[in-house]
């Protein structure tokens, strides 16, 4: 969560602070759920399946919003970085 926040602070526009903000979200809340999947594997012997599926449900669910908001901020007209060498969305 710290490379996420200092990604947030320090990155210079909307769409690479939305990769450091979801990159961090993703993997912070998987690792948490990994990790409650680990501890209640080892002390109690129980396989969760919601928490797997949980972990699925995060790795596939977090990345699409993250890039669809992005999508959205692009089309509402929020400019890219001055120093941006490629806009990929951009109509010739």
């Amino acid at each position: 969560m710290i490379s996420g926040s200092i990604g947030v602070l320090r990155f210079p526009d909307v769409y690479t602070r939305l990769h450091a903000a979801t990159k961090s979200a993703t993997l912070g809340v998987a690792g948490i759920l990994i990790g409650a999947f680990i501890f209640m594997y080892v002390e109690h012997d129980i396989i969760s399946g919601k928490l797997l599926l949980g972990v699925l449900f995060i790795l596939l669910t977090a990345p699409v919003s993250g890039h669809m908001i992005g999508r959205a901020a692009y089309k509402s007209g929020v400019p890219l970085w001055e120093e941006s060498i490629q806009d990929d969305y951009k109509q010739n």
